[in-house]
């Protein structure tokens, strides 16, 4: 299994990102919890951790309230 995030504007539009990849959930969710800020400074509002190809969900990188 790999874990990978694809990234998406505010528009819902893909933008690049990191290519990193994860051999686990625990990981590749370590890793947006300390690179969302960068994310966010570069254009990016909506974050997608995909197993193998699948989604398994999506997240707001915003603040609540924005």
């Amino acid at each position: 299994m790999s874990w990978t995030w694809r990234y998406e504007d505010g528009d819902g539009q893909s933008v690049d990102g990191p290519g990193e990849t994860f051999t686990s959930q625990a990981d590749a969710e370590s890793w947006i919890g300390q690179s969302w800020r960068e994310l966010v400074a570069g254009g990016t509002t909506t974050a997608l951790l995909v197993e193998d190809g699948r989604v398994e969900y999506r997240m707001s990188l915003l603040p609540a309230g924005e």
